[in-house]
């Protein structure tokens, strides 16, 4: 067991620093948050009348950004959505491209992912209270881009917009946000023992 798995997390680090630091480590952790966002991106479920629907994407991207920190987040949503751009099939429902109308969101996220993995870097992940916060915001970054993209995208009021690609998602999204607050400051519980 490496020493750096086992000694106290400080402020600055995410949970990705506590492994050993190596380029294939970072290479590893990159390819391997934007492989679970588009694994994510397939638990789907329709929304009757909207052309988005809910996934386990954007709990993903908000654990990814979190657990990698900044750099590392943002490089993870930056691959998963140049790569679904350029042909594999793994944004929601197994689509590609950037043409599909939910794109801002995917824009959202690699904002959304940048900005949790700085907070995680001052900490905002080892309590529930301020976990919920940086979800939170994480989730209200990916509807700020996502929501206008989607109105211009089908030529929407933004009531419209607001009523198909955000409402009925906010109680999903609060569920994905109380996982979350479970699951970060437990998992630094356990390495700090």
């Amino acid at each position: 067991m490496s020493t750096a798995a086992v000694a106290p997390a400080r402020t600055g680090e995410v949970l990705a620093d506590l492994l050993p630091a190596s380029r294939v480590r970072d290479a590893a952790l990159v390819l391997g948050g934007a492989a679970l966002t588009g694994l994510a991106a397939q638990i789907s479920v329709p929304v009757p009348g909207s052309p988005v629907p809910v996934t386990g994407q954007t709990l993903a991207v908000l654990l990814v950004g979190t657990a990698l920190g900044a750099g590392r987040g943002f490089l993870s949503l930056a691959l998963y959505a140049l790569a679904g751009i350029a042909g594999v099939p793994w944004f929601a429902d197994g689509t590609s491209g950037a043409a599909a109308p939910s794109f801002g969101y995917i824009l959202g996220m690699i904002l959304a992912s940048t900005v949790v993995g700085a907070l995680a870097r001052r900490g905002a992940d080892r309590t529930a209270l301020r976990t919920a916060g940086a979800m939170l915001l994480g989730e209200a970054i990916i509807y700020a881009i996502g929501v206008p993209y989607l109105a211009l995208a089908r030529d929407m009021s933004a009531s419209t917009a607001i009523a198909l690609g955000l409402t009925p998602f906010l109680i999903g999204d609060a569920l994905k946000a109380a996982l979350a607050m479970g699951a970060l400051p437990t998992a630094w519980k356990l390495l700090n023992r």
